[in-house]
């Protein structure tokens, strides 16, 4: 295990950070400003050796995707932070308890910090899924301790420095190591543990939690459907879900996983999805804008899922060809109803290759959705909003985009995050800095207690009793 202090285990990093946050006492907003600050400055000044590390731990990713995805929008999150949390760290007035109102009781809700928050990140975003939820973190006013991944070990280590040049481990620190770091950091008593990975990784995550009652954010995925409604332009629906599916070769816990569609369009669509994919990736190995498969334990995991569909008949069609043993690039897998039991039906995808399914009336899709677990993201495309308020009431997911695709994680000012096996809590916005943030409640008294005088205090009398039955109404 290393980390940006590497005298310094786990335990002392949270014991280091709780003694310090214990004796500070309250962090002005001054100093929220200050700590997101640096962690924006470091972002500017080291972009370009963190999108070169990022492209070294993918074998190729595209320094432009890296740069877009997780450094651009770690910045958005953390100047939307820096920039409104002023707005939402104030006491917030409440209706004080009758009849003691009258009398001049007041009552408000005050946010403080929770303490230390421990943020465990994963590969397919290293930066972005650390950096994002620390900015709501930092914005309610705690210290955190990150948990790189282990699969992207070359970001992590440029992260790991530039944070020790930077921060002081009191406030801000980082650790690195594989499944049984993993494992050790879940297992400590945090003020708050917030988690992004697979939904059977969530659970270990929770049940370590639970050992120390440590409340968690969960983000976990799931199988992102797409509606396809009647009203939809084919065309248009075709473009925006190829292009969704291309950003990091699909390993994006919001990328489309499977596309619905009736079964009149289901071929037109599928044809047009090629095409778009075609016209961004005329090739395939080597393609330099293309972001390759992580590594050849996920490069293998996604291969044998299109492999199993091609075993079992169902219809494939790949967009491209990769030439075997040149790089991890794979070309994009359109799998045509396949059936329930096949392997990519009944594993979330992540990766370049994605489900079509027909229907002949939408409710049976909606059906379908519903039989599974609750995903990460849903997307449904038409004009027809009868039916697009249909499908929003009688679905649930973390998050919609309509007429497009993976585009509501990018709503700084809205909440993030999953529902049931895509996971729980989220970041972002007010909602994020409420997530970091003891919501407390306050009672002050007025200066006459009329308790007394009103029969309120033992030994009780008939008028009162007569009063609090009074009270007992509809």
């Amino acid at each position: 295990m290393t980390q940006s202090n590497p005298s310094l285990g786990i335990r002392q990093l949270l014991d280091l950070q709780k003694q310090a946050f214990i004796a500070q006492g309250p962090v002005s907003a001054e100093l929220r400003v200050q700590r997101l600050q640096q962690v924006i400055d470091m972002l500017v000044e080291c972009k370009d050796a963190l999108c070169e590390a990022m492209g070294e731990d993918f074998g190729g990713r595209p320094a432009v995707f890296s740069l877009a995805n997780d450094i651009l929008g770690s910045l958005s999150s953390l100047k939307h932070a820096r920039d409104h949390f002023r707005d939402w760290m104030g006491d917030s007035e409440r209706p004080s308890v009758k009849p003691f109102d009258m009398f001049g009781a007041t009552a408000w809700v005050k946010y403080q910090p929770k303490g230390v928050i421990g943020i465990i990140g994963t590969w397919n975003a290293p930066l972005f899924t650390l950096l994002s939820p620390l900015a709501c973190a930092f914005a309610a006013g705690n210290r955190a301790v990150l948990k790189t991944s282990e699969i992207a070990p070359r970001t992590a280590q440029v992260l790991a420095d530039a944070v020790a040049r930077r921060f002081d481990p009191q406030v801000l620190a980082v650790v690195q190591g594989g499944p049984e770091v993993a494992a050790e950091f879940s297992g400590q008593p945090w003020d708050h543990l917030v988690f992004t990975g697979s939904t059977a990784v969530g659970k270990l995550i929770m049940a370590a939690a639970a050992k120390n009652l440590v409340p968690v954010t969960l983000e976990l995925g799931g199988k992102s459907p797409v509606l396809v409604g009647n009203s939809a332009d084919v065309a248009n629906a075709a473009e925006r879900i190829a292009v969704g599916k291309a950003l990091n070769s699909g390993q994006l816990c919001v990328a489309p996983d499977v596309v619905w569609v009736h079964e009149s369009r289901l071929q037109a669509l599928a044809e047009a999805i090629a095409a778009r994919y075609r016209e961004m990736y005329p090739t395939v190995s080597g393609n330099a804008d293309m972001t390759p498969v992580v590594n050849e334990r996920h490069h293998a995991r996604v291969s044998a899922y299109v492999n199993d569909a091609k075993a079992r008949g169902v219809t494939v069609v790949e967009v491209g060809s990769a030439a075997a043993g040149v790089d991890r690039r794979l070309p994009l897998a359109l799998v045509i109803d396949p059936p329930p039991e096949a392997e990519i039906s009944r594993h979330e995808i992540f990766g370049p290759a994605m489900v079509l399914r027909s229907f002949q009336d939408i409710r049976e899709a909606v059906a379908a959705i519903n039989e599974g677990e609750r995903p990460l993201a849903l997307y449904y495309f038409g004009s027809d909003e009868a039916e697009q308020n249909w499908v929003l009431d009688h679905s649930l997911s973390g998050g919609v985009s309509i007429n497009d695709v993976v585009m509501h994680p990018a709503l700084e000012d809205a909440p993030f995050g999953g529902v049931g096996a895509s996971g729980m809590g989220h970041y972002h916005g007010r909602e994020g800095f409420l997530e970091f943030s003891h919501a407390r409640s306050v009672y002050k008294a007025g200066n006459h207690d009329p308790r007394r005088e009103w029969g309120m205090l033992p030994p009780y009398n008939a008028q009162f009793e007569q009063m609090l039955a009074q009270a007992v109404t509809p």
